[in-house]
């Protein structure tokens, strides 16, 4: 079970994705991963540390015999970061869905920046959306492989 207020970042193991706001294309990438990612209440720079350092590093790529012993460091691949505070919906009292564990914007936003940041320090090149905004996501998923990370 997801607990209720850490960081979360879905990974999708992708051979292209693009965000587009209206009619512009914001960033796209070829082979990587499109990571969701979305920054709890009592998340702070060093769970994003950790975070950006498991995705580098999480081995789901696959080898020359087929094996998911690679790392998107290993792979090369890029990383498409968007933000997506509801992966923190909460759907366990009625109908609509509740963001009180979601971090606030201006935090998030700060968290979320540094998250990305820290994925390209580590050597993986890395596009985001834009924070805020209404995007369009496209990918093409690769395996398909998607992988949920949470911050314990």
């Amino acid at each position: 079970m997801l607990s209720s207020n850490r960081m979360r970042a879905v990974l999708q193991r992708v051979l292209n994705a693009r965000v587009t706001v209206g009619s512009e294309e914001v960033a796209s990438i070829g082979p990587g991963l499109l990571i969701l990612a979305g920054v709890g209440k009592d998340d702070d720079e060093a769970t994003c540390r950790r975070v950006a350092s498991k995705t580098a590093r999480l081995r789901i790529f696959d080898d020359t015999e087929g094996k998911m012993n690679l790392s998107l460091l290993d792979a090369r691949g890029s990383a498409l970061v968007v933000s997506q505070f509801t992966l923190y919906a909460d759907t366990n009292k009625g109908l609509r869905p509740s963001f009180t564990d979601a971090c606030s914007p201006e935090r998030a936003k700060e968290l979320y920046e540094l998250y990305a940041q820290e994925l390209g320090y580590l050597g993986v090149p890395t596009r985001t959306g834009r924070f805020g905004a209404r995007m369009q996501v496209s990918l093409t998923n690769n395996g398909p492989v998607t992988i949920i990370l949470e911050e314990k």
